[in-house]
């Protein structure tokens, strides 16, 4: 397998124009770190994207910053906490539990379409994407949106891009809205209660005046995993924003007890990054998102799972043994009576050529997706097969 590392746009469009004409299907890589998810590409080279980096503009004033895709998260992150802000969509690091040490980057974060607990109250990473420039399949440089949300007009391209995981474009550079941090931070814990009573406790906090910004629940088997009391079921609340705010809030909620700001950012941390299940690499990991009063009966139907949920109770993530179908059956049957999406994350090369990785599709959903694929990307060389076995 040839590598491609084109150092700028132009290269990269030529790039592609070979693997056109050629018919040479291509693997993008930005950082590596998430490589292991999806279904496997029957790509005979890869295009290596790691030269498309750095911090192109960034105005605190404004509110945004440009980057080409390539720029590892951790270099964006450092530039906005210099100045009191931050991506507020909180996007997530897996390559712990992906048992890779590859850095993020925030071309792969958006194509992913990756939030951390924040999402309940912040969106996801295509709600703070402003615009973009990247090639398609066709080899032809294209660009959407702008640098700020006016400059939104048309067809939203941000919105398609974003989840597409590199099936339909090779992104050059992004614009992406950033928020201040939050002056303090508290949880509220709420200790004891199973997954059926956590939920109703994460609705009322969500639907409070309180300005929650995150919702979780562990059983007490993972709570150790992520800082709190072993053995002790925990139902974890954030509040952000002044201090003095931050306080009453927190109060007004009540709790067993509350985590101060540096407790708060450790544990939420781990939860963003699925701690809980980086250890035993041989386990099975299941990303699901689902209505939130839901995510109680979905781990009562798979009692064998090792599971938190966040989100509050809208996202579940499940930790199962070794089989060779992944229980994907078993999981996507016990997701179909409440709706929603079972994502495998993590399981060996073998068993994700054979099952499907994402969620099927609706036949009407699935056409749509082919055609969209045609119009980007006719000759299938970008990414093929990753998502969906003709896609």
């Amino acid at each position: 397998m040839a590598e491609l590392a084109p150092e700028n746009a132009d290269e990269l469009r030529e790039a592609i124009l070979w693997a056109v004409r050629e018919a040479a299907p291509l693997e993008l890589v930005g950082g590596g770190s998430k490589r292991a998810i999806g279904r496997p590409m029957a790509a005979t080279h890869q295009l290596r994207l790691h030269k498309l980096s750095g911090i192109r503009l960034y105005e605190p004033e404004e509110l945004v910053l440009t980057a080409a895709a390539a720029t590892p998260l951790g270099e964006i992150e450092a530039a906005l906490a210099e100045r009191g802000q931050r991506l507020a969509f909180e996007p997530p690091d897996l390559s712990a539990l992906l048992g890779t040490e590859a850095a993020a980057t925030l071309g792969g974060v958006v194509v992913a379409n990756l939030a951390g607990p924040r999402r309940i109250a912040a969106g996801a990473a295509r709600d703070h994407l402003l615009g973009f420039s990247g090639v398609n399949g066709r080899g032809e440089a294209f660009k959407s949106g702008g640098r700020v949300v006016k400059n939104v007009t048309g067809y939203d391209l941000s919105k398609l891009v974003a989840g597409s995981w590199g099936t339909l474009a090779a992104l050059v550079e992004l614009s992406v809205k950033v928020l201040p941090r939050a002056e303090t931070a508290a949880t509220v814990v709420i200790e004891g209660e199973d997954a059926e009573a956590a939920v109703v406790s994460m609705g009322a906090a969500l639907t409070s005046p309180h300005e929650v910004s995150g919702a979780a629940w562990l059983p007490g088997s993972l709570a150790a995993s992520v800082g709190l009391a072993p053995g002790v079921p925990a139902t974890l609340l954030r509040i952000e924003g002044p201090a003095p705010s931050v306080a009453f809030r927190a109060a007004a909620l009540g709790g067993t007890r509350r985590l101060d700001a540096a407790a708060t950012e450790s544990v939420w941390r781990a939860v963003r990054d699925v701690r809980p299940f980086v250890g035993d690499r041989e386990r099975i990991v299941w990303k699901i998102s689902l209505p939130p009063a839901s995510g109680a009966a979905l781990l009562a139907a798979l009692p064998e799972a090792s599971a938190f949920l966040d989100w509050g109770g809208g996202l579940a993530w499940l930790a199962l043994p070794s089989a060779p179908d992944a229980h994907a059956a078993r999981v996507r049957a016990a997701l179909a009576p409440v709706g929603g999406h079972a994502t495998l994350i993590r399981a060996d090369v073998q068993i994700r050529a054979e099952i499907p990785v994402f969620q099927p599709a609706p036949p009407a959903h699935a056409a749509l997706s082919a055609r969209v694929k045609d119009a980007f990307d006719p000759r299938r060389v970008l990414n093929p097969g990753r998502m969906y076995a003709d896609v």
